[in-house]
């Protein structure tokens, strides 16, 4: 779910005329189902002070958004398609967390990590095979790119992800999401010198308190 709906959505979503900031706005209410459906299918419990850290992490991110919104990152002429995707691709990662934090501590780390790459590759590979040219050029943007999709997205973040779901509640790992956006305004703050409104920083600010109050440990 999360490598093939959740990640292989997104991109087709994009690729069908649906732009960064309204995937990301589609993608942020990860948490907020996450949160909902692990009360009765994973018996966790959602208090006040975490229902209040989900709902300000959408409006952080949301905030966040609003300046490439209003410079023109949405149009009223985007594709109704895309968008069906990218709600799909939201209940694949919604899904993927769930089933991950049910059944996930009873299968062996590696293995099963290994089974769910290897079957993606299968996937993603006959599409490609089906509806691509497969023709790659291989430009030194290309290489960054791909290395960096997978050593970060599909390595380093799929443990850290696992290893949290094994050892805490799902909830707490899904608000984690509400940072994705604040971390890529900073990185590409700092190496595209993209600039940070004062509403970005706001948006930034309640993402950040919103994972804070979801995280926090029962008093």
């Amino acid at each position: 779910m999360l490598h093939v709906i959740y990640i292989g959505g997104v991109f087709y979503a994009v690729s069908l005329g649906v732009t960064s900031g309204v995937s990301a706005v589609i993608v942020s209410l990860q948490p907020v189902l996450v949160g909902i459906l692990a009360v009765p299918i994973l018996g966790e419990r959602l208090r006040g002070i975490q229902i209040v850290g989900l709902i300000l992490g959408v409006v952080g991110v949301a905030i966040l958004l609003l300046p490439k919104i209003f410079e023109g990152d949405i149009s009223t002429s985007f594709s109704a398609a895309g968008i069906i995707v990218c709600v799909i691709a939201l209940l694949g990662t919604t899904g993927g967390y769930i089933v991950q934090k049910k059944t996930g501590a009873d299968i062996p780390f590696i293995t099963g990590t290994a089974i769910q790459y290897g079957v993606s590759a299968i996937i993603f590979a006959g599409l490609a095979l089906t509806l691509e040219d497969n023709s790659v050029q291989w430009t030194n943007e290309f290489i960054f790119g791909l290395s960096w999709s997978i050593l970060a997205n599909s390595i380093v973040s799929i443990v850290i992800l696992y290893t949290l779901l094994r050892h805490g509640s799902a909830q707490r790992a899904s608000s984690l999401y509400y940072l994705v956006p604040p971390a890529a305004a900073l990185m590409a703050y700092f190496l595209f010198d993209e600039r940070i409104t004062s509403v970005g920083l706001v948006g930034m600010a309640l993402a950040g308190l919103g994972v804070m109050l979801v995280m926090r440990e029962n008093s």
